[in-house]
């Protein structure tokens, strides 16, 4: 049987056949991690079946872990997951999750820009490179929480404009694409917003806001985001435990 082709006297059911073909190509790169496959009813129509046989093949795989359903959004490609989950370092979902808040986020925009001097600096890169430039809004419980501004080495991912950054967080991004992020370095300073920003927070300008500036790195200490962000200082808090290290003898 070729690759992209459905035989009816096969040993295997036909919504098998195409469950290895739609495995293949995630497998071989034409479906990528974070994008959408086609629809059932483009999929019904390239390879001649029912829409029901496509829905079986595509709930095959979304058993596997392999592809994600979102209502009114389509069928996205999971990827591999890394095994280790990170335990200290956590997105904005999984944090706001762990204190029973509702979150959300919705990405502004994004696009790509060369690094400049200010940004080859910080993510040690040189100065010409691209990077992806990305503002998004973070909620809780639909209001605004936060929004930042992030930056990434365009080489670290492929192709992410065909990512729905709504649906996959960047720490899911970068497990797909194999990188692990295992230190940050984050400052918190206070600053005032202007009128244009004020408002995407919902609140008056001159408001005092929190800022954090973070660098990540991955297990091989490459610069793999800068982000900083602007949260509401009445919707948030932060930690800081510390610890005294025993004498010495």
């Amino acid at each position: 049987m070729a690759k992209d082709t459905l035989s009816a006297p096969h040993k295997n059911p036909i919504y098998m056949q195409l469950r290895e073909i739609l495995r293949a190509r995630m497998d071989d790169g034409e479906y990528i991690p974070g994008a959408a496959i086609p629809s059932e009813s483009e999929l019904a129509q390239e390879f001649g079946v029912h829409r029901l046989t496509v829905r079986s093949a595509i709930t095959a795989l979304v058993h596997e872990g392999l592809l994600k359903p979102v209502q009114g959004k389509g069928v996205f490609v999971m990827g591999k997951k890394l095994g280790r989950d990170l335990e200290r370092l956590t997105g904005f979902r999984q944090t706001m999750r762990e204190r029973n808040v509702i979150p959300d986020t919705r990405v502004m925009f994004m696009t790509r820009r060369p690094a400049g001097l200010k940004y080859g600096q910080i993510l040690e890169m040189d100065p010409e490179a691209e990077v992806y430039y990305i503002r998004r809004l973070c909620l809780a419980n639909d209001d605004p929480a936060s929004f930042e501004d992030i930056f990434i080495p365009c080489s670290l991912l492929n192709d992410l404009e065909s990512v729905d950054l709504n649906v996959f967080s960047l720490f899911d991004i970068y497990k797909f694409n194999g990188i692990q992020v295992t230190r940050a370095w984050q400052t918190l300073s206070v600053t005032q917003l202007d009128a244009k920003d004020a408002r995407i927070l919902q609140i008056k300008p001159g408001t005092v806001v929190l800022m954090f500036d973070c660098i990540s790195r991955d297990a091989a200490g490459r610069v793999v985001e800068y982000s900083r962000s602007w949260a509401r200082s009445d919707k948030a808090s932060f930690t800081v435990h510390y610890q005294r290290e025993p004498k010495q003898n």
